[in-house]
């Protein structure tokens, strides 16, 4: 069972890794954001290895879901109309420019593993899991408030999305 599990994060850790990869190194907005729900498909895979599959469904449905098709129509309402994406200021992409990205990815990425591999910290005991009703009941109670301006956060933005959208056209 142990083999299995380590292959599933194996397979989930590859998914989020290329997903990332692919977002970074997509020229077109599309597919990078492709990228980013490959990436968000593998951390709900690991949501699912740590025994949560509340919050691995909750990381479908809110940012696989609703999140990265609030990102996809900015991206079709704001797309740009001159230039080449990733040329925006005039300056072709080189390998120069690719190792100091890669460099400045892996050093805190480097400086992060060898603090925690050094200074492990000892597990905490896992508490009795909460059923789902409870765990609603809680959410929905001192938190109602915070659900709602995050609703009207993701609002304002589409709103402010389809703003741009249209006045870009207007200009064009």
């Amino acid at each position: 069972m142990d083999a299995l599990a380590l292959i599933a994060y194996g397979f989930y850790l590859a998914l989020i890794l290329a997903g990332g990869v692919a977002a970074v190194r997509c020229r077109s907005l599309v597919r990078a954001l492709l990228g980013l729900i490959l990436a968000l498909f593998g951390v709900a895979g690991m949501y699912f290895l740590m025994a949560a599959p509340f919050m691995a469904l909750m990381q479908i449905l809110i940012y696989v879901g609703a999140v990265t098709v609030l990102i996809f129509f900015a991206i079709m309402l704001t797309r740009p109309t001159q230039g080449k994406a990733g040329e925006e200021d005039g300056t072709p992409r080189t390998a120069r420019r690719a190792g100091l990205a890669l460099l400045t990815g892996l050093l805190p990425a480097g400086i992060l593993g060898l603090i925690v591999t050094v200074r492990a910290p000892q597990a905490l005991p896992l508490k009795p899991e909460l059923p789902l009703e409870r765990l609603g009941q809680f959410l929905t109670g001192p938190y109602v408030l915070g659900f709602e301006l995050i609703s009207v956060v993701l609002l304002a933005a589409m709103a402010g999305a389809v703003v741009l959208g249209f006045e870009r056209r207007k200009g064009a």
